[in-house]
């Protein structure tokens, strides 16, 4: 248990995560989803979580996209592609 006091607050700083695009080119964080183009298919990007932007950061480019909602971050790193076993 923690003592009593005021609620814990949440950093101020940016919380850095990262997410892999779809085939589609989209990714999503927060709970809102940024479409990022097909040519960035499958990539993990680097996305810098603001209190209200997305810093995007691509190959040769950084992307700031508004934020639009207010739900806290959840997963910090990328899940590795599913492999399926091979059925003889």
């Amino acid at each position: 248990m923690r003592p009593a006091g005021p609620p814990l607050r949440p950093s101020r700083e940016p919380v850095t995560v990262q997410r892999r695009a779809s085939n589609s080119g989209i990714v999503m964080v927060c709970g809102q989803k940024v479409a990022l183009g097909r040519t960035h298919a499958h990539q993990t990007v680097t996305i810098h979580v603001a209190e209200t932007t997305l810093a995007i950061e691509l190959d040769d480019e950084t992307r700031i996209v508004a934020r639009t909602t207010t739900t806290a971050v959840r997963n910090i790193k990328v899940d590795r592609p599913r492999t399926v076993p091979s059925v003889s």
